[in-house]
């Protein structure tokens, strides 16, 4: 999942920003709400992590706004305000979910995949499929009775296939999930990680369809 990280404290975004990276997710950090905004019309998100006291204003600015133009990306809200007129505010303003400062970052996280799952109309985590099981929430995977290891980026790869086993999933769709890992996109940066996860979980199980895209087979 591609995420918007809109913080503009160097220490707490740079430690959040890397916790999720290693999660399994792409990040974008942005300091200002001016950045934020301008990124946001032009990149799909996943979910947007908001601090609300930012050096341009409240993100609550930000929040308002994404939901008059009835945007519905998932928004959490990461704070120092500590007031219960504070989280009542930004939760009728259209935050998913609130958390004040000092957060554990594990707990972020289960935060993050219970708002997803919500969005994604997932009630668990766990998804099934023919030899394959996959925790998301736990980051485990389970390929024919057996535990495998994935790094971050197939993650991020087996996670966008998961979101429609059976449908086709566009490179331009991965390429999204992988794009803020650190390190541009080269053009062939999806075959690679592609060809990863097949040596993995087992190569008739992502199918290709040539110059659409790729498939997770759903069945048997």
């Amino acid at each position: 999942m591609r995420i918007l990280l809109v913080e503009d404290d160097e220490i707490l975004g740079e430690a959040v920003r890397d916790h999720v990276i290693a999660a399994g997710h792409a990040v974008d950090w942005f300091g200002t709400i001016a950045d934020a905004q301008a990124t946001a019309r032009v990149t799909a998100y996943g979910l947007i992590l908001l601090d609300l006291r930012l050096p341009d204003g409240s993100g609550l600015r930000l929040l308002k706004q994404l939901r008059g133009r009835e945007d519905a990306t998932p928004v959490i809200i990461l704070t120092a305000h500590d007031q219960i007129s504070d989280r009542i505010e930004g939760l009728n303003s259209g935050a998913d979910d609130y958390l004040v400062k000092p957060f554990d970052l594990d707990e972020l996280s289960a935060r993050i995949h219970a708002v997803a799952r919500r969005y994604q109309g997932k009630p668990a985590s766990v998804v099934r499929l023919p030899g394959i099981t996959v925790d998301q929430a736990n980051r485990h995977l389970t390929v024919d009775g057996d535990a495998v290891s994935l790094s971050g980026r197939e993650w991020a790869v087996l996670e966008r296939l998961l979101e429609r086993p059976g449908a086709i999933v566009s490179k331009v769709q991965i390429e999204e999930a992988l794009y803020a890992f650190g390190s541009e996109i080269e053009s062939n940066t999806v075959e690679v990680y592609v060809s990863r996860l097949r040596k993995k979980i087992g190569k008739e199980r992502i199918g290709t369809v040539r110059g659409l895209g790729y498939s997770l087979e759903a069945k048997a």
